[in-house]
């Protein structure tokens, strides 16, 4: 039907002023519930429903456009069914067609056939069957936020008066959704300024190193509804690795990677100039193997003082939601706070490690200066009294006395020694690996053997002669962890050991108390025999130094 035929019978005033009479009420009602819903998009699925029932479209869709990128990102539909919605398959990209010509020029457009119209293409097969037209482009303030678009109305073609009426609506509209967009950007910020804090908390709580940087890539992934959270550090050759993932999926494959000196990415990133990609997957400035499951990712840089410590890398899917500027402008800030925090939590950790230092360090102080003197003077006294009381029987006993306060300050000395050892650190010298050797034999003995010194071992011991001595030692322990009823075991090292040929070498004495391996065959057919089997298992090594 034409205008003209349309108007016939009636007087233009009378038309223009009638018609919308009977929708002002449903107008108004619109109006206001539009402003109901401050959930940005509950608030966009009730413009398109609200669009269609008031102008009486079959079909209507609300397309939200990216105002970055000039292409749609999402599209809200009414009168399509499920069924329908899977038919049609991928989002118009808003670049073709009637929808690209109101993302190109958004100005209202009605049509009574779109299919007549030379800029009607790139309709996906399944797509319903369309002829009337009428779209109105949606303003926020002064941008373009998407535009309304219904076809096929039910009783007659689309008129002015409908497109005035669909106006209205999308100015309400425009202001309904700031103010959703306001609300939702405060929510979030909100959301990333309390993640931020926790993670603060918990790297401040005295975690492990690795465990802070897992929090920080947990935390950062969930935040920002990412695939993947990932923290990156530099290498030795100038690279960087990753060192802590956390994935919806198992992350496994992802930590270890490396991205190689040189990369366009890395340089921005040793720039201190954080990293936007819309496509991981296609991407040339990505290089590792990992990227082809990725989509919109950012990368940004972890660093305090001018420094990079590190990178947090937050990857979607590949095909994902794109990262808009207010994920951008939140996660960037997170970033820096985390750096931060990461520092804070470093330095704690060294403070704290300087003080258990400082407290072994006066302990070992304490052991020599005090309990080593007095025990050392109590044994000149017994051995001065020993002289005096060889004419009494007494010697016998009071050598032993002594014996066992030699064994002591030896006991002291070793612990001492220990004391002065950083438990994080390997130790170096001769002395401090034989008790490291010690100290894991007590795991599976259940008990620590006791372990003395003779002679300046670290001075005197070679490194040849050292690793020989070691590996005997380790024998020696194994072999006394096999034997039957063994619970004590006495190291020995004597630095200044006369060999049997006359040289100067160093020997190695470990000595238990359990079964002899044979006696202990024996005694498993014959418990008498083990019991009164002799007990107690010597082996010696001895070596030049």
């Amino acid at each position: 039907m034409s205008d003209e035929d349309r108007g016939a019978g009636e007087t233009p005033g009378a038309s223009g002023d009638a018609a919308p009479a009977p929708r002002l009420p449903m107008l108004l009602e619109a109006v206001l519930g539009i402003g109901t819903d401050l959930e940005l998009r509950t608030t966009l699925q009730h413009i398109v429903d609200t669009a269609t029932e008031l102008i009486g479209a079959r079909y209507g869709a609300l397309g939200v456009i990216d105002p970055e990128r000039g292409r749609l990102t999402e599209l809200f539909t009414a009168g399509m069914s499920d069924a329908d919605r899977q038919r049609i398959g991928r989002l118009p990209d808003g670049h073709t067609g009637i929808l690209g010509a109101l993302v190109q020029d958004p100005r209202p457009l009605r049509l009574d056939d779109l299919t007549a119209d030379p800029r009607s293409s790139g309709v996906p097969p399944g797509h319903p069957g369309m002829r009337s037209f009428l779209g109105v482009p949606i303003q926020v303030d002064t941008d373009v936020f998407g535009s309304v678009y219904l076809t096929d109305k039910r009783t007659d073609l689309f008129t002015e008066q409908d497109q005035a009426l669909l106006l209205v609506l999308a100015s309400q509209a425009g202001i309904s959704i700031a103010n959703a967009r306001l609300y939702g950007t405060a929510l979030q910020r909100e959301r990333w300024i309390e993640g931020a804090a926790a993670v603060t908390t918990a790297l401040l709580t005295g975690q492990t190193p690795h465990d802070a940087l897992m929090t920080v890539a947990e935390s950062a992934r969930v935040l920002a509804d990412a695939y993947a959270g990932v923290v990156l550090q530099p290498t030795e050759e100038g690279g960087m690795e990753i060192v802590a993932a956390s994935a919806v999926d198992d992350p496994g494959d992802i930590v270890g990677t490396t991205i190689e000196p040189g990369s366009p990415v890395l340089v921005q990133l040793l720039g201190g100039e954080p990293v936007f990609i819309e496509d991981s997957s296609t991407d040339p400035r990505m290089t590792t193997h990992v990227r082809a499951r990725f989509g919109p990712s950012m990368m940004l840089p972890l660093q305090s003082g001018g420094k990079l410590i590190g990178t947090l890398a937050l990857p979607r899917r590949r095909g994902g939601r794109p990262y808009s500027a207010v994920d951008r402008l939140l996660a960037t800030q997170f970033a820096s706070q985390a750096a931060l925090a990461l520092v804070l939590a470093d330095s704690q950790h060294d403070r704290e490690q300087l003080a258990v230092y400082e407290d072994r360090d006066r302990i070992a102080r304490d052991l020599h200066d005090l309990v080593v003197q007095r025990l050392f003077a109590t044994e000149m006294m017994l051995e001065s009294t020993r002289r005096r009381a060889a004419a009494t029987g007494l010697d016998e006993l009071l050598g032993r006395a002594v014996d066992e306060l030699d064994s002591t300050i030896q006991e002291v000395r070793t612990t001492i020694f220990a004391l002065q050892q950083p438990p994080a650190d390997a130790p170096t010298s001769v002395r401090g690996k034989v008790l490291r050797e010690t100290a894991g034999a007590a795991v599976l003995l259940g008990f620590r053997p006791s372990v003395h010194f003779n002679g300046p071992v670290d001075t005197l011991v070679g490194e040849p002669a050292g690793r020989a001595l070691l590996a005997a030692l380790r024998g020696a322990l194994a072999a006394a962890h096999r034997r039957e009823g063994v619970t004590t075991i006495a190291v020995q090292v004597d630095a200044a050991a006369r060999l049997p040929d006359g040289q100067d070498g160093v020997r190695l004495v470990v000595t238990d108390d359990g079964l002899p391996e044979g006696a202990a065959r024996r005694g498993a057919q014959d418990d008498t025999q083990n019991a009164n089997a002799e007990r107690g298992t010597t082996v010696t090594w001895e070596s030049p130094r």
